[in-house]
């Protein structure tokens, strides 16, 4: 049995957003979390065996899986069938490993730094923010999708990061018309459904 430790609105909503795209049959249990968006907001759901309390933490017959990447990774090769991933052994598995960890190691901090407006005193931050703004602009002017033709779960990873933060991100049409070719996405429609409201929350 596969079963998603999920908190509404948060890091583990791109994983329903992945298992809608998948077609996977994930039980999806809702837990609270102790904080959110750096900001204290209860306590861990002793039920989530995420052993920092925070998601995504996916279960698989017993065996857990945390950290978005992994998860996504772990999905994508459980569920080869769905062409979301890039089997081993095949051309493009060196890109889709690299473009997964970067979004996680580069993309994510790179963004924060601009949120926390530590791009505006620390040279060091504003250079790793242009640099991952070049590179994804870069990539979607080729696009259609991060890896060409083929809508992948980096679209997912690096797509959920994208609309959380758009408004701290270039005014760029690039990213404008990848933002809604995600949007128009069926099982993005049936995931922003299937998150749930965090205020039904409570915590544990």
């Amino acid at each position: 049995m596969l079963t998603l430790f999920h908190a509404p609105q948060s890091r583990s909503s791109r994983i329903i957003w992945l298992i809608e795209e998948l077609g996977a049959d994930v039980r999806i249990e809702y837990c609270a979390i102790a904080h959110r968006h750096g900001q204290k907001v209860g306590e861990a759901d002793p039920r989530n065996p995420h052993p920092d309390g925070k998601v995504p933490a996916l279960s698989h017959d017993g065996i857990v899986i945390t950290e978005s990447a992994a998860v996504a990774l772990y999905l994508t090769d459980l569920f080869p069938e769905a062409r979301l991933g890039a089997p081993v052994g095949s051309s493009e598995r060196g890109a889709y490993l690299t473009w997964l960890t970067w979004a996680a190691g580069e993309l994510e901090p790179a963004m924060w730094g601009q949120i926390m407006g530590q791009t505006e005193t620390d040279a060091f931050a504003r250079a790793r923010y242009d640099a991952a703004m070049e590179r994804l602009t870069e990539a979607l002017w080729a696009g259609p999708w991060l890896m060409g033709e083929r809508f992948t779960a980096v679209d997912v990873m690096i797509g959920a990061a994208l609309g959380w933060g758009r408004q701290h991100l270039p005014d760029n049409r690039v990213f404008d018309a990848y933002q809604a070719r995600l949007a128009e996405r069926p099982a993005k429609v049936r995931a922003d459904a299937r998150d749930g409201d965090v205020s039904t929350l409570r915590a544990a």
